[in-house]
């Protein structure tokens, strides 16, 4: 079947079609967006600045701040614009690139907090040897893997996706453009691209998880060889980095498992990866931090201090 596109513009539905429940949206997720990029901006600007936070650990947080910043604004502030639109639209081209670099963002974090779990092995197990395992050039070596997994990961779903002919329906059922409902639209049978995004999304997502909570176990198993100090400074860490994991993960397994055949997009789910736990990463980090509640207080008293004089 040769692949034609009488579509080329699509109608987003959006999250509620109430116009008070959109304006009142918009009064919630705007604040939301503007303190996730001023949350992770501090952490990225904080770790860049103070020569205290050079170690691995704060590298690869200021990279997943970035990240987060971006895996947002891939999504949020188009999302929060149409909420005081009536009529949603978006092209074609300009939703197969909001479904790229969402899945590069998403995929780059995920690569992100698997590297940052290796980083607390390595330093929690191995910590003699920590400094020459995870030197510098080791840690720019892993972020740009990260970013070529993410990248590896997008141009399969966007070859997937540009070889579907959508000829009509145009209005696709959810507040931005992803895979699931976008298969929806193609006049064609989409089940063999639906196990493919199954493999290359949910079970992807799912062997990460595991991975991640494998090494977590064997790293809390190897503290009952540290001191009552050191455990509770790895454990205040591994908390930390196990609250984000879950807060991703959770959500992405539960959408991206289902079979494309079968599934039905839950609106409220989606809403809680791409707008609310972006926004909560820094605050966890920074919460269970000394050292990063230290270095931004100092940040923070330089500034003011700056602003008086």
């Amino acid at each position: 079947m040769a692949r034609t596109n009488n579509v080329t513009e699509l109608i987003i539905a959006g999250l509620f079609q109430d116009a008070e429940v959109q304006r009142a949206c918009f009064v919630v997720f705007l604040p939301v967006y503007l303190a996730t990029v001023v949350g992770n901006g501090l952490i990225v600007l904080t770790v860049r600045v103070r020569k205290s936070l050079r170690a691995p650990m704060y590298f690869f947080l200021s990279h997943l701040s970035l990240v987060e910043i971006s895996y947002s604004s891939t999504v949020v502030p188009k999302f929060i614009t149409d909420l005081l639109s009536e009529i949603k639209t978006i092209s074609l081209e300009g939703c197969v690139a909001q479904i790229f670099f969402f899945h590069l963002f998403g995929v780059a974090e995920i690569f992100l907090l698997t590297v940052m779990a290796y980083d607390r092995y390595v330093a929690i197990c191995k910590p003699l040897h920590y400094t020459t395992v995870v030197s510098r050039p080791v840690c720019h070596r892993l972020l740009a893997a990260s970013w070529l997994g993410g990248f590896l990961h997008s141009m399969v779903q966007i070859v997937i996706t540009l070889q579907l002919p959508f000829c009509g329906p145009n209005v696709i059922d959810h507040y931005f453009c992803d895979l699931h409902p976008l298969f929806k639209l193609a006049c064609t049978d989409t089940s063999v691209e639906g196990v493919v995004v199954l493999a290359n999304s949910g079970l992807f997502s799912i062997f990460s998880f595991l991975l991640l909570v494998s090494s977590y176990v064997v790293i809390l198993l190897s503290l009952r060889n540290h001191s009552a100090e050191g455990r509770r400074k790895a454990l205040s860490t591994c908390a930390s980095h196990l609250t984000v994991v879950t807060l991703f993960f959770g959500p992405a397994i539960f959408l991206y498992m289902r079979p494309a055949s079968t599934f039905t997009e839950d609106k409220l789910v989606a809403v809680f990866y791409t707008v609310v736990t972006p926004m909560l990463n820094p605050i966890i980090y920074t919460l269970r931090n000394a050292e990063m509640k230290v270095a931004l207080k100092s940040l923070w008293g330089r500034k003011v201090n700056s602003g008086l004089q």
